[in-house]
């Protein structure tokens, strides 16, 4: 078969739409993640409290991924990412103007900032629909290059925080917010290629498919880890080797960047040697340095490094994921993006939340890492189990262009 060059085979704009859509979105997704420091000294919050504070978001955000997911699929990419916009821009307003003085006001604040993790399930699905199967994982590399906005968020609120109060922080936010919504309207377009709407009930017989299962449970594991060490590494830093706030967040988003950046490198290299090669690499890494960190490095330089080490190949793994989904779901990408997105979400909430549980209950962050460490062992060993299948059946030769 001939392969059409990446520049011609989509729509530019739209993949620059959702890029940018996805990047804010998840810039402000994490925001209470580079506030926790200063937001748990003025409200006294323990250290699971902590925990739950940065983790309500992730959790929400896989749960509303479901219903992003089947809202895609039902009223089109486009239209579900304005509306998925509009609730966050809500939700930052009412922090802003009516302020955030409780734990259970930063518990609702998380609900509402869920939805801008949400916009997994709507940038993936608004690039991939553009793209033909051989260039999957370079455009949806692209698109997912998004999460660097954890990146921006690690970066800048600790000092905004420092300069204007940590509540100003939400309102500041909803400026690049609007701006990107103004040019999702002006770029953004669905593909052609757009299914018929079903009824509501029939998007979710996906999950009759065990692939379905498979794909959320090793997406939990390489997304899980990026957005909860994105979440957590700040507080993390401060805690565990005493840097100041804006410090701790130099530290974090220089993870969250190496991990982020690397997100289109892990699809190309996926596109040219297969996703399971990839996926299978990574997820000894992931477990390696994962492990390897949970037993307290003395330096705290050190500890960046083997962080950023577990971040470069999570984020490499979030590209080859999404390189394998739409070989195998390209009718339900929507749908499948919404489920996998939700996986990677809990995963994310569980790490985020059970450092912050170890911490209190043991005095150490190591029980937290070791578990996920294990989880990585465990997809690499599932990894193991199902590819001789794929590569025979959905992912055979003679049934695509792409490399499985």
């Amino acid at each position: 078969m001939t392969k059409t060059p990446f520049l011609k085979a989509g729509h530019t704009p739209t993949l620059f739409a959702a890029f940018l859509y996805f990047d804010v979105s998840f810039m402000v997704w994490v925001m209470l993640g580079p506030l926790g420091v200063q937001i748990a000294r003025d409200l006294e919050l323990t250290a699971a409290q902590k925990g739950l504070m940065v983790a309500t978001p992730v959790l929400a955000g896989a749960l509303l991924r479901i219903v992003m997911g089947v809202l895609v699929d039902h009223l089109r990419p486009r239209m579900a990412g304005l509306i998925g916009q509009i609730v966050v821009l809500i939700g930052l307003a009412w922090a802003q103007f009516f302020g955030v003085s409780t734990y259970f006001d930063l518990l609702v604040l998380g609900l509402f900032l869920g939805m801008a993790g949400a916009s997994f399930a709507v940038a993936l699905p608004l690039a991939s629909r553009w793209y033909p199967p051989e260039h999957q994982g370079t455009a949806l590399g692209i698109a997912g290059a998004g999460n660097s906005g954890t990146v921006f968020a690690a970066l800048l609120a600790p000092g905004l925080a420092v300069a204007f109060g940590w509540q100003n922080v939400f309102g500041l936010a909803m400026i690049p917010l609007i701006v990107t919504l103004v040019l999702y309207l002006m770029l953004a377009e669905d593909s052609p290629e757009c299914p018929a709407p079903k009824p509501l009930t029939a998007y979710l017989d996906v999950l009759k498919d065990r692939d379905a299962w498979w794909f959320m449970f090793f997406y939990s594991v390489t997304f899980g880890g990026f957005v909860g060490l994105a979440s957590s590494l700040t507080i993390y830093f401060n805690d565990q080797y005493g840097l100041s706030p804006v410090v701790a967040g130099y530290f974090t988003a220089a993870c969250v960047f190496a991990g982020s950046m690397v997100r289109p490198i892990g699809g190309f290299v996926a596109d040219r040697i297969g996703g399971i090669r990839s996926l299978s690499v990574v997820y000894l890494i992931a477990a390696a340095t994962i492990g390897a960190v949970s037993f307290g490095l003395k330096s705290d330089w050190l500890a960046l490094a083997v962080f950023m080490l577990a971040m470069l190949s999570l984020g490499m793994g979030n590209g080859a994921m999404f390189q394998l989904v739409p070989q195998r779901f390209r009718k339900e990408i929507g749908v499948m993006t919404g489920l996998v997105g939700m996986a990677g979400g809990v995963g994310g909430f569980y790490l985020a939340s059970s450092l912050g549980y170890s911490r209190q209950f043991t005095g150490s962050y190591q029980a937290g890492l070791l578990l996920f460490a294990a989880l990585a062992l465990l997809a690499l060993v599932g990894l193991g189990a199902v590819k001789t299948r794929w590569r025979t059946t959905w992912g055979a030769a003679h049934l695509t262009t792409a490399r499985i």
